[in-house]
């Protein structure tokens, strides 16, 4: 065991929100283990975050499968001797299909991205979570898991409705080891997630601040900061909840 600092994991941690997500868990004392498929930006976000002080690896492997999954987090597992906190961090709407012309495969991909890395990746720190200190487990969900996504994004929006069910599953069945389940569902953030509409469509892009009651778009550091909050101590007594962090997006105005 290397250390005793808590140690977190985060999936799909080179840019966006997962990124600001593992910068606010490294302020807040964790050794990050940031997750990714791009090492050399892997490489340049950990030089980053040591420049800032934080004690930070990266781990590359793709969330899709199983067998890196499991293999890389026990490893992570091992090298600390315990896992804190999981934050299933990565997904992606896969791009956009309707039901008629839907491939197996764009519905196996989305479902994988999204869904089945969260499997794969709680049930590999499942042993070492019992190990740590106020552990727990962050998922990612999304408006589309209640408002089934817009237009081609259905199967994002299934595989997000099973995050947020696999949440209060694993919340349940993890509750005797004292180790907590939650999840957050971001509303519209400014990330690369909107880049085309961003580049392409300008206008449209800004004018869904006028969908949200707070009357702005998100930036990743809203989302770090109940995520912070998620995983310490002060959280304690939650689990099996979703927060939505949207400015008040989900009701509508």
């Amino acid at each position: 065991m290397e250390s005793q600092r808590k140690v977190a994991i985060v999936t799909g941690a080179t840019s966006g929100i997962g990124f600001e997500v593992a910068k606010r868990l490294g302020k807040d004392g964790y050794t990050v283990v940031l997750n990714g498929r791009n090492d050399e930006a892997g490489a340049k976000r950990i030089e980053e975050l040591v420049a800032e002080g934080i004690t930070a690896e990266y781990c590359g492997f793709d969330v899709t499968d199983e067998d890196a999954v499991t293999a890389n987090i026990k490893k992570i597992g091992e090298k600390y001797g315990k896992i804190d906190t999981l934050v299933n961090n990565a997904g992606g709407l896969g791009g956009r299909s309707r039901f008629e012309e839907m491939t197996t495969d764009f519905y196996k991909n989305v479902m994988a991205l999204n869904l089945d890395s969260v499997f794969y990746a709680s049930r590999a720190a499942i042993p070492f979570l019992k190990k740590g200190e106020h552990p727990s487990i962050i998922n990612f969900t999304s408006n589309a898991g209640w408002n089934a996504g817009g237009p081609g994004a259905g199967i994002y929006g299934t595989s997000k409705a099973g995050v947020h069910a696999i949440t209060r599953a694993l919340a349940k069945d993890l509750a005797e080891y004292g180790i907590r389940v939650n999840a957050v569902s971001p509303g519209t953030i400014d990330t690369n997630f909107h880049k085309q509409i961003k580049s392409t469509k300008p206008e449209v892009f800004a004018s869904w601040a006028n969908n949200i009651m707070l009357g702005r778009l998100g930036q990743p550091e809203d989302i770090s900061g109940v995520v912070s909050f998620l995983a310490s101590k002060d959280a304690s007594f939650m689990t099996a909840e979703t927060i939505q962090v949207g400015g008040g997006q989900a009701l509508g105005i």
